[in-house]
């Protein structure tokens, strides 16, 4: 070194940090250690740095070297023909672009297809090419959508990687027991020694493996440690038992209600309410019948005109309405059962007590409750007090909890209907989440007659229920929409997440059909400039998307 300009002293074990703290501050602040505030402060840093690091460099002592790790595991599954593994190649070196709205262009958006090559690459059971593992797991890196198909593709291989790369081991964490093979159910002392010493995750990945195949020995193993496992612990366990949930479960759950966690109360008050037949279930019908109930002697509404409306002789009466007395209180019983006695703010406590009574009773509890009427009839019914809007939420969620498809229809209504879902689908998400106890054939007609009758401004959040590839009529639906849309002018970036959705989920063999909708239309007087471009090009990307997808199906040897 040739600089003079301030000296340094003598290394000490945290000569570094200062001489970075000192950086970070400044040495207006801060001077090295042996130099005066001034203008040669700043190059007695310098100086002082490349001494030290020069130091550190020089005075490193060579390593022991390291074990040699195992050899990773075989994949015995089929490799990817090879069309599919270029395919693969591609499809990971593509990169999203700048977020924002504005023009796509008319290329597909291949980052979007990558989920849906992983679900069949993985229903056909192939295996990935060893030297795609590093570029597949960093997409599971950066995409955590992308993760259980991605790990699930990507093998045992990719755990082996994961153990030597700290960027990748989220595979691990992600891994129920990190990977490690699982006592088979059979072997009793094995899946005694795991479920005592274990890891969490190796528990967790235990208890739901059993569950799936031995439900009471699941239930039997847990049972043995219960009393000491801890309060998050024993939530995430209780959790397990909605895989193959039964009668036989109920004595567990029971017990289950005295838990001295709220959380795992309320759990187990919720898996029980899913058990029509449960003691729970009968208890929470008992007190949501006291609160709801058919009056005959609301006056009927005016112009009514149904046969419940006349009288003898034809002469107006009354209708039948259905009144509701919330509950006064939440005493320690209906507190036991899982009802959350303190409201959520904006929330009356009555109301938010009777939504929880109505939620766990049995649906079968309200046709004999209600006159024998079927769950149709009952939806039909009004409802005094202005208490519809919350009668009918708590119905739709407990529709949901029970997978009761008949209520759901009922509460769906028709899809045409005016205000777009029924009398009981209070919001959007309450009609996607009812859609999804039904088939998926009935799911996608009630959504295509949706669109038919009301657009797609509000079709986003019930599509994505829908299977895919959409069923033929709303494919046809959705593009019919599109169509109207484009028709009317307007900029097809109002519709990017219906159009988005369309070009995962539109069957393939729907793009021959587009083709006519390619061209630039004429455009309306009262239309967006430039509207009918923008149209052509984002079906061309529409069209273009589909049949990249078929041809990918096709490399994978999918039908």
């Amino acid at each position: 070194m040739t600089r003079t300009s301030a000296s340094v002293d003598a290394p000490g074990a945290d000569t570094w940090e200062g001489l970075v703290t000192t950086a970070l501050l400044g040495t207006d602040r801060r001077t090295p250690p042996g130099t005066a505030p001034g203008p040669d402060a700043p190059a007695a840093l310098l100086d002082a740095a490349a001494v030290e690091t020069v130091r550190r460099r020089a005075g490193l002592r060579p390593a022991r070297a390291a074990e040699r790790p195992q050899p990773a595991p075989e994949d015995t599954r089929p490799a990817l023909p090879a069309a599919a593994a270029r395919r693969l190649a591609m499809l990971l070196a593509d990169r999203p672009g700048p977020s924002g709205g504005g023009r796509r262009g008319a290329a597909p958006d291949l980052t979007e297809l990558l989920p849906q090559w992983l679900a069949t690459a993985n229903a056909r059971g192939f295996a990935p090419p060893p030297q795609a593992l590093p570029a597949l797991l960093d997409a599971a890196r950066g995409r955590t959508d992308l993760r259980p198909a991605a790990l699930e593709f990507a093998g045992p291989r990719a755990l082996w990687l994961a153990r030597l790369n700290p960027d990748w081991r989220f595979a691990l964490r992600a891994t129920p027991g990190g990977g490690a093979a699982l006592p088979h159910v059979e072997d009793d002392g094995r899946i005694q020694q795991l479920w005592q010493e274990g890891l969490f995750a190796e528990r967790v990945a235990l208890l739901s493996a059993l569950r799936s195949r031995e439900p009471a020995a699941a239930r039997a193993l847990l049972a043995t440690t219960w009393a000491t496992e801890r309060a998050e612990d024993r939530l995430m366990f209780l959790d397990s038992l909605r895989a193959d949930l039964g009668p036989d479960d109920e004595p567990f759950l029971e017990q289950a209600l005295a838990d001295r966690s709220r959380n795992v109360r309320a759990t187990a008050a919720e898996l029980l309410s899913a058990l029509p037949g449960s003691a729970l279930a009968a208890r929470m019908a008992a007190r949501a019948e006291a609160c709801v109930a058919i009056d005959h002697m609301q006056s009927a509404q005016p112009g009514g005109t149904g046969a419940e409306d006349r009288g003898p002789g034809g002469t107006t009466g009354t209708t039948p309405t259905i009144a509701v007395e919330a509950p006064h209180e939440c005493d320690a019983g209906m507190e036991r059962d899982g009802v959350v006695a303190k409201a959520p703010a904006g929330r009356g406590e009555r109301s938010w007590w009777l939504g929880q009574l109505v939620e766990a009773a049995p649906l079968g509890t309200w046709s004999r409750r209600l006159g024998g009427r079927t769950p149709g009839e009952i939806v039909a019914l009004p409802v005094a007090d202005d208490w519809q809007g919350e009668l009918h939420a708590a119905w739709c969620r407990a529709a949901v909890r029970q997978r009761d498809a008949e209520w759901s229809r009922a509460l769906l209504g028709e899809p045409s209907a005016p205000e777009a879902g029924g009398p009981g689908a209070v919001s959007l998400a309450e009609r996607a989440k009812l859609l999804g106890t039904l088939g998926a054939a009935e799911r996608a007609e009630w959504v295509a007659g949706f669109i038919a009758a009301h657009g797609l401004s509000e079709a986003f959040q019930l599509l994505g229920v829908c299977a895919v590839p959409w069923a033929a009529p709303l494919g046809r639906a959705v593009v019919d929409a599109l169509n109207i849309a484009r028709d009317a002018g307007s900029y097809p970036w109002s519709f990017s997440g219906v159009m988005g959705l369309a070009e995962r989920c539109l069957d393939p063999s729907e793009a021959s059909r587009l083709d006519a909708l390619l061209a630039v239309p004429d455009e309306p007087e009262n239309a967006s400039p430039g509207a009918g471009g923008y149209w052509a090009e984002a079906f061309q990307r529409l069209v273009t998307t589909l049949r990249l997808r078929a041809t990918m199906a096709e490399e994978l040897g999918a039908a």
